[in-house]
């Protein structure tokens, strides 16, 4: 499961076919969309948006994944909210407030908020290759390039250093580490393991900053990428859509 993470998936959907700057751009659109309302009918229309257009480039699984571990992640937001929120209808009584029917409200908008607004900025990194992406940012946008390699980097380190994890608990697993128990167990172990991790993610940034200065890294300028990345009608289209999603939720709170 870890060796998909965040890796690119080839295919020819309409998404993929999209400029990378108006992928990132419609993907930042509907996560600030997501922050503009408090309107839940809005948000899971946003929601089964995002899953729609997961389905449409096969990548449900990964989409559905997502989910569970921002809802899992958000679940602690969602608890803060519910018991220091006291609005609505009066359902729990607590020493420094109430638990009403407002403080549900304001759970659930946490949960299906932050779902929604990290599926698509996630699904932009699955359909689109890191190198695409920082030279349109290059192009397109005008970036410098040490700061769109810097992103599109640390985004490639995360997966590795994933496997790195995953490698050295297999080898803690194989001398006969128990890795099963209570919570505080499994974080007492887990300190230990960040030593080696550290090394090795020392070594491979080191040795990718030998690798990018040997190619003339501080040479690279705007007009060295020979690859265009033009708009198309497609990549329009889907940029008023998204415009049109982000005016809806502003609205939909002052109505």
């Amino acid at each position: 499961m870890m060796r998909g993470f965040l890796e690119y998936v080839p295919g020819d959907s309409f998404l993929h076919r999209m400029n990378p700057v108006a992928k990132l751009i419609c993907a930042l659109l509907i996560s600030i969309a997501c922050f503009c309302t408090s309107n839940l009918l809005l948000l899971l229309a946003i929601l089964v948006v995002d899953f729609a257009l997961a389905a449409s480039c096969a990548m449900t699984r990964q989409a559905m994944g997502l989910a569970k571990a921002v809802a899992l992640f958000s679940i602690v937001l969602a608890l803060i909210a519910l018991c220091t929120t006291p609005s609505g209808m009066e359902l729990i009584a607590l020493p420094w407030g109430y638990i009403g029917t407002g403080s549900l409200m304001a759970a659930l908008l946490i949960i299906v908020r932050l779902v929604a607004c990290a599926v698509p900025l996630f699904l932009v990194m699955y359909i689109t290759k890191l190198n695409d992406l920082a030279n349109s940012m290059v192009k397109i946008l005008h970036d410098p390039y040490k700061y769109a390699f810097t992103f599109t980097s640390a985004v490639h380190f995360i997966p590795v250093f994933m496997n790195d994890m995953s490698g050295i608990m297999e080898s803690q697993t194989a001398r006969g580490v128990e890795f099963d128990g209570s919570f505080a167990k499994k974080v007492r172990l887990m300190v230990p393991l960040c030593v080696p991790l550290l090394v090795s993610s020392v070594r491979k940034t080191n040795s990718a900053a030998i690798a990018a200065e040997v190619r003339g890294f501080n040479m690279r300028t705007r007009e060295s990428g020979f690859k265009e990345y033009p708009f198309s009608a497609r990549d329009v289209v889907a940029l008023l859509i998204c415009a049109g999603i982000l005016v809806l939720a502003i609205v939909s709170n002052v109505i």
